[in-house]
């Protein structure tokens, strides 16, 4: 198999598995409702920006590939 298909067949997987997980610690960890996190509510518009969480999701995968990197 070619590399860039292996890559691509195990960042699927990585997704799946993120969703997943995202599904199962997301009813204890309040992802995309931290404080912080943009919400503007009008008549028949709703716009949210979770700044917060983005911000939290990088750091802690900025450290992972740390690891990653460090460990290697």
């Amino acid at each position: 198999m070619n590399s860039v298909s292996k890559i691509l067949i195990v960042g699927g997987a990585i997704l799946i598995i993120a969703g997943l997980l995202w599904q199962v610690v997301g009813r204890y960890l309040p992802l995309g409702r931290l404080p912080g996190d943009i919400v503007v509510e009008k008549e028949n518009v709703k716009f949210y920006f979770p700044v917060v969480t983005c911000i939290l999701v990088s750091v802690v995968l900025s450290l992972i590939g740390y690891l990653f990197r460090l460990f290697k």
